[in-house]
């Protein structure tokens, strides 16, 4: 797999995770009645933060080997290591990767990728 289409399924993993841990599981956990079944399934689904811990750290390894072999800006490079923490932020920052590397690194796509 080429080491711009591991970036993209990182980041979806990474975006998807994060908006369901800081979105659902989150709020059910501390805002739903104590004790209540939602409360328990915030609870539990809680477990998805250590998932999604784990899959971040190889999203930044990524993320920076994509950066580096595109020579990217620090500032680029910044933005594209921190949008793993901000919910919902990686899916603009995936995009904007995505244009990026399209248009000024078109080998780094590979044949496979529309």
């Amino acid at each position: 797999m080429k080491l711009f289409n591991l970036y993209r399924v990182l980041a979806l993993v990474v975006g998807v995770l994060l908006a369901f841990c800081a979105l659902v599981a989150a709020p059910l956990k501390y805002l739903a009645t104590e004790g209540s079944s939602l409360q328990q399934f915030g609870e539990s689904a809680s477990i998805m933060w250590l998932f999604h811990g784990w899959i971040f750290m190889i999203y930044v390894v990524v993320a920076f080997l994509l950066a580096r072999r595109a020579r990217w800006s620090i500032a680029f490079t910044l933005l594209m290591l921190v949008a793993g923490l901000i919910p919902l932020l990686i899916f603009w920052v995936e995009h904007r990767v995505s244009q990026k590397v399209r248009a000024e690194n078109p080998e780094l796509v590979g044949s496979s990728t529309v």
